[in-house]
């Protein structure tokens, strides 16, 4: 994908460059829409759980706070309220969690023109401070709930969705659900084996 050559300021890889504590993540898709259309359908919050797969839900409180209920893993949920602090239509959305959030976060999404006339890129930037520090990091990066890593299938998520009006998955809708080795009993393991 050929980028826009700036780079936003919380994307810079180094701590000490950014002049902020906690993790960054940053990540950018290319998608075949019209900005406005994409910024549209991001600026409404309540679209957020159609492709991002660890959000319950974000309620609109008014036209810049918002709440998000958010999965964690262990079957946990944590709760935040949002401030949208910067909102340029079709081109920019930037946020901060209110005070007293369990999860800190901060960060940005930009929308530019693809080159070659073709769409819209979306870039990402979430800078945030893990439950748990270091340890808490470690722990959602094995349950794959790690903000970077989501931020990357949410993405791809928000294209597909918005390129083709719905999201492919290997899961067929009535299937049963798959068999995990490492949530099986002593007993499924012994069967196994025979």
């Amino acid at each position: 994908m050929d980028s826009s050559p700036s780079v936003p300021q919380d994307a810079l890889k180094s701590k000490s460059d950014r002049g902020v504590d906690g993790e960054v993540a940053v990540r950018a898709v290319t998608i075949g829409k019209s900005r406005d259309e994409v910024y549209g359908f991001f600026r409404r919050f309540s679209n957020l759980g159609r492709f991002m797969e660890n959000i319950e839900r974000v309620d609109e409180l008014d036209a810049t706070r918002s709440h998000w209920v958010v999965k964690a893993p262990a079957g946990q949920t944590v709760e935040w309220d949002a401030v949208v602090t910067r909102d340029e239509p079709g081109r920019l959305i930037a946020w901060e969690t209110a005070p007293g959030a369990q999860v800190k976060n901060h960060g940005t999404v930009e929308f530019r023109d693809a080159p070659g006339d073709r769409g819209v890129e979306v870039h990402a930037t979430l800078v945030y401070s893990p439950p748990g520090g270091a340890l808490g990091k470690t722990v959602a990066e094995l349950f794959a709930m790690e903000p970077g890593m989501q931020a990357h299938r949410d993405l791809r998520r928000l294209k597909m969705l918005l390129e083709t009006g719905e999201i492919a998955t290997t899961q067929a809708p009535d299937a049963a659900p798959r068999y995990d080795k490492s949530k099986a009993t002593a007993e499924e393991r012994q069967a196994e084996t025979r």
